[in-house]
């Protein structure tokens, strides 16, 4: 934008000051964070954030919003700036606080929009050792009657897509999205599709939750925005990116869809490589033919990193697909439910969500599923395919779910198939085994009581029982590898190649028995290494090996 375009903006988007905006041209940020108290940055924030939020602008001229720029930033950033007002400002909630900054592309004179969100309940927020408020454009200390209304709050969480984006208006909203909206409203209850065809769109989206008295929230531009209508997010981002790659990791194609992400979703799927998976059968168990993606499983996961997404990181949803392999679908924000396990366990609605209102709008347009369970009924999906399941990783306050589209383990799809009274519980069990997951000590007690696997800790693998079955020769020839040899087996190898040759140096050892220790320690050369060692230490601990100059000789 240029300066022009700006100022312009500004005035759009934050016409007058009031109860919950400001301007200030704060040109050096040094001495204004934390100065003078009612004329600093951190009593705005105590003052917007004890009325019902607010935004300061920094870097224009009051009145005239004449772009003036910030001239010395003290050695803030936005990221810094956040941080130190969390720290200065008692009981700022940090959800909903953030610093976007617009850069004039002719004058490159800089301007910070600081938004500020509404106070914790019944918490005031303090800054030296004062709460603050607004009334009018003027800051003053806390009222008592602001006082006692904010300690005497009922709880009510903080819901982002809830709030109403007053700049915003129908027109912003893309009517193909809201016919497919209508489409999905009446799927979705088909009691009311009679009644919906006489609704405007206005009592339409009220109805259908994704507006608030005509009012259009961050859910409704999420959903149904038009793509040019995106700006009325800043500096949130509405996102997705898919990215199609091959078996190297080697990029091969990728596609930024925007919203409206009711129509997204379909234009995501129709990228996406799910062509018909021949399955290679060793015998009759499995069909010949199907979609490599259930398309259940398609959908739910890209609709739950819509629905769960925190869009204050500012960060675009990521769908990473391995081409022939698997999906892997990626949202910021952390896993609110107890855990995965638990999810598929209780088979129920969660109770807290992160973006509630956005949760529900997606209910009533037929995204996601009514009564919860979605999760679970991947799981199941998966296994009716003799697929592994999917797998979460909820690490760095990400949700990534990765779909696998084929058989990794034949032996895991044939106890799928052939043990239908496995519950889901105890199949995510055997899953993890095929995976290399660690295990617990009752997930091993259960698992070895019912035969399924051997080996010892860490390195389990599928049983003899659960692969003699089979008619795959690699699978039988995989479990032999993995059972591999006992110890004496290996000590014969060493004593047999010194009586041989003379003398043998660690590596000469090593190069004997690499390839022949059990396949399950080929993911980890250390454990290959202090095999090796283990054996040459029982060796001369017996007596029968000694090491002479460099070298291990026998006895």
């Amino acid at each position: 934008m240029t300066e022009a375009e700006i100022k312009q903006y500004i005035r759009t988007r934050y016409p007058q000051e009031n109860e919950s905006c400001d301007w200030k041209e704060f040109s050096n940020l040094k001495h204004v964070v934390k100065g003078h108290a009612g004329d600093d940055i951190v009593s705005y924030c105590s003052a917007f954030s004890n009325m019902e939020g607010g935004h300061l602008v920094m870097g224009v001229k009051d009145c005239t919003l004449d772009i003036t720029g910030i001239q010395e930033y003290g050695g803030y950033t936005p990221d810094s700036l956040k941080a130190r007002l969390i720290k200065e400002c008692i009981n700022l909630p940090s959800e909903g606080l953030y610093v976007s900054e617009l850069e004039a592309s002719d004058t490159h004179k800089k301007v910070w929009i600081l938004t500020i969100p509404k106070h914790l309940t019944r918490r005031p927020v303090y800054v030296h050792g004062q709460a603050w408020q607004r009334v009018g454009d003027d800051l003053v200390k806390i009222r008592d009657e602001r006082y006692n209304k904010i300690i005497n709050e009922i709880e009510v969480p903080y819901d982002w897509s809830a709030e109403i984006i007053d700049s915003a208006t129908l027109e912003d909203l893309d009517p193909v999205a809201i016919t497919k909206a209508r489409e999905q409203f009446a799927i979705r209850n088909p009691n009311k599709a009679d009644e919906l065809e006489g609704w405007d769109d206005v009592t339409f989206l009220n109805k259908a939750r994704i507006t608030i008295q005509g009012k259009i929230t961050r859910t409704a531009l999420i959903l149904l925005g038009k793509e040019e209508s995106e700006h009325l997010l800043t500096p949130f981002v509405a996102k997705i990116r898919w990215s199609l790659k091959d078996k190297y990791n080697q990029n091969k194609d990728y596609e930024i869809f925007s919203m409206p992400f009711i129509l997204a979703v379909d234009e995501f799927r129709a990228k996406v490589r799910n062509v018909k998976y021949h399955m290679v059968r060793s015998d009759s168990m499995f069909p010949d033919e199907m979609m490599r993606y259930d398309i259940f499983n398609l959908r739910e996961p890209l609709h739950n990193c819509i629905a769960h997404q925190d869009y204050t990181k500012c960060a675009r949803i990521e769908v990473v697909e391995i081409e022939d392999d698997r999906l892997i679908f990626q949202n910021h924000g952390q896993f609110l439910p107890e855990s995965v396990e638990s999810v598929v366990k209780k088979d129920c609605p969660e109770s807290v969500y992160r973006n509630r209102f956005l949760t529900d709008a997606m209910r009533n347009l037929n995204m996601i599923e009514t009564e919860g369970g979605g999760i679970k009924k991947m799981f199941n999906k998966q296994r009716d395919r003799l697929f592994p399941m999917p797998e979460y990783d909820l690490s760095n306050e990400k949700v990534k779910v990765t779909i696998i589209g084929r058989v990794i383990d034949e032996g895991f799809a044939r106890i799928l198939k052939e043990k239908r009274n496995l519950s889901l519980m105890q199949i995510m069990l055997l899953d993890k085994v095929q995976k290399h997951k660690e295990l617990t000590v009752e997930e091993v007690k259960f698992l070895r009581s019912n035969k399924f696997i051997e080996g010892r800790k860490p390195n389990y693998f599928l049983s003899a029982k659960v692969v003699k079955p089979t008619r795959n020769r690699k699978l039988k020839s995989d479990y032999i590898h993995n059972k591999a040899f006992d110890n004496d087996h290996y000590r014969n190898l060493i004593l047999q190649y010194l009586k041989k040759f003379g003398s043998a140096s660690r590596e000469d050892l090593n190069v004997l028995l690499w390839d022949k220790l059990p396949a399950y320690l080929d993911e980890d050369e250390t454990k290959k290494k202090a095999k090796i060692k283990n054996l040459i230490s029982s060796l001369r601990i017996d007596g029968k090996i000694e090491f002479k100059n460099n070298l291990w000789v026998k006895c």
